[in-house]
């Protein structure tokens, strides 16, 4: 088991310090798969190389995105952090018993996602993740830096490296995350044809039936399955219109 798979997401960082300070800590512990959405700041700018140290090689490697799902194409588990409960109470765990879950499937992409500085990630990005992490801290000032957090995590992962999960030689294979997220939308389509979603409420209709499955890492025989109902579903509808 291994870290060479591991991505580290971050969405819109805004300060060129906290992304050197991020490429140093990666590199001190092992990781060099930084992925940037849509960046409010120069990755390459003299504040960021300077902070990076010895690092700078994770800065200039780095891939840039616009949007999130570009980051995550491919993976097959992901986990998201965060500061705060949301409105529909996700499970939060912290980084030590999370983190190792992400590790249980060597050499394919995983991602481990962190938001903004200054208001971390939205609802709808944290649907796009199976688990959830927040570090836990202080009551008196819970606040952590987006360097720190990433630090922490990384801190934790290498440590696991030491620890390998027994694999299992029939374990079986996760669907990834772009095949999932194709059937989202082939599921919330036809939800909106047979008319049990409006267009004005799917959405939020849509967030349940995603934390459902997420909660269950679906592998890709039951993707497939699961689609070729819906396929299904849509034939017998058109040909009895007919």
């Amino acid at each position: 088991m291994g870290l060479a798979g591991l991505r580290i997401v971050l969405v819109e960082p805004a300060g060129p310090l906290n992304l050197g300070a991020i490429a140093r800590v990666m590199k001190n512990f092992g990781l060099n798969q930084l992925i940037i959405v849509n960046p409010q700041c120069d990755r390459l700018s003299p504040d960021a190389m300077k902070m990076a140290v010895h690092a700078k090689e994770i800065l200039e490697s780095a891939v840039v995105v616009q949007t999130l799902p570009e980051a995550l194409q491919g993976c097959v588990r992901i986990i998201a952090t965060t500061g705060r409960v949301s409105s529909w109470k996700i499970p939060l765990e912290n980084p030590r018993t999370a983190l190792p879950w992400l590790l249980e499937e060597p050499e394919k992409p995983v991602a481990l996602i962190f938001g903004r500085e200054d208001r971390g990630l939205s609802n709808e990005e944290l649907n796009y993740a199976q688990k959830f992490v927040q570090i836990p801290t202080h009551e008196s000032y819970q606040s952590l830096n987006l360097a720190t957090a990433v630090g922490i995590c990384c801190y934790e992962l290498a440590q696991l490296t030491a620890q390998p999960v027994t694999e299992s030689t029939t374990s079986p294979e996760l669907a990834s995350w772009d095949m999932v997220e194709a059937y989202y939308q082939q599921l919330e389509s036809l939800l909106l044809k047979i008319g049990y979603l409006y267009p004005h409420t799917a959405t939020s209709r849509m967030e349940k039936f995603r934390q459902l499955y997420n909660r269950t890492q679906l592998q890709t025989t039951e993707v497939a399955m699961l689609r070729g109902i819906l396929r299904q579903i849509e034939w017998a509808i058109l040909n009895n219109r007919q």
